[in-house]
């Protein structure tokens, strides 16, 4: 058995787009170093409207936004601005402390912004947490052709190549995507692997894949992935952890206290603010956010 647990996401319609959350939930509250996992869309939204993330904090972490169309921008509050676009994966390592805001941008609401995408979290490695915030936008990804099937790696080694992403726990993340007919070897060296179908058709060792659900496959193991009419998919996972991860609102973290002076400190505005987008930002919820899907 190729699978050993099949997780449906959470659905949120967001008013024009939905997004689905599969990671954290009860079923499967890490993969590897993920720790959140989202996909949304694809959608088309009306002329002149578009997302708007106003500026909210994270801490212990590393976001990771990766397209498969539309564009965003990112800015953030160590002086970081990018305009995310399919093919470049941007990864914020908020360390101590960070905050971002995501936006479509004024060419995309002029046409009607398209949002499709994934946007992930990766916990950091004990004794990383703390690290100094970082943001980095790479391009210059490695593409794998396999039988009718090319694959771009996002993070890791896969197939014997490696990204240039920084990583800093052990991690692999890669967008497939199979023509008709076509089918790839799924590497098995990382300690814990899950794919999810994001448009098409797939299916694992002859396993048909449920659109949106993640499914998490059996450590070890390897196996194929094909597709009769065409497909995409992503794979993502790595080392496991040993250490829980807590999950409130933003912020992740090994420990709670340090969740909860993240709290106070982002409702006595003591976080830094983001140039060029400092007028208004996400308040701190009250009582249990709705951003993140408890187990």
């Amino acid at each position: 058995m190729s699978i050993v647990k099949t997780v449906t996401p959470t659905s949120h319609d967001l008013g024009g787009f939905t997004v689905r959350r599969a990671v954290p939930s009860k079923e499967a509250r890490m993969v590897g170093p993920f720790v959140f996992v989202d996909q949304f869309g694809p959608a088309q939204l009306d002329l002149g409207k578009g997302m708007d993330v106003r500026p909210h904090p994270h801490i212990n972490l590393a976001t990771v936004t990766w397209l498969f169309d539309g564009a965003i921008e990112h800015r953030d509050s160590i002086g970081s601005y990018s305009t995310i676009r399919p093919g470049t994966v941007n990864l914020m390592t908020a360390g101590s402390g960070i905050v971002h805001s995501e936006r479509s941008p004024q060419e995309e609401r002029a046409k009607g912004p398209a949002l499709y995408g994934m946007q992930t979290w990766l916990a950091l490695p004990d004794g990383q947490e703390e690290i100094d915030p970082a943001f980095e936008a790479v391009s210059d990804l490695p593409w794998i052709d396999g039988d009718g099937a090319r694959a771009q790696i996002i993070m890791g080694e896969l197939w014997g190549e490696r990204a240039p992403t920084t990583t800093h726990a052990e991690t692999i993340y890669a967008e497939i995507v199979l023509s008709e007919g076509g089918s790839i070897p799924i590497d098995a060296e990382a300690d814990e692997r899950a794919l999810m179908l994001v448009g098409g058709d797939a299916s694992v060792d002859g396993m048909a894949l449920n659109l949106y659900d993640l499914v998490v496959l059996k450590p070890g193991a390897a196996m194929t992935l094909s597709s009769r009419s065409g497909g995409r998919v992503m794979l993502l996972g790595g080392e496991a952890f040993a250490t829980k991860r807590h999950v409130w609102w933003n912020f992740v973290s090994s420990d709670r206290e340090r969740i909860n002076q993240a709290k106070e400190d982002w409702r006595e505005g003591r976080f830094a603010k983001v140039p060029g987008d400092d007028a208004e930002y996400i308040p701190l919820p009250d009582g249990k956010p709705k951003t993140v899907s408890y187990p």
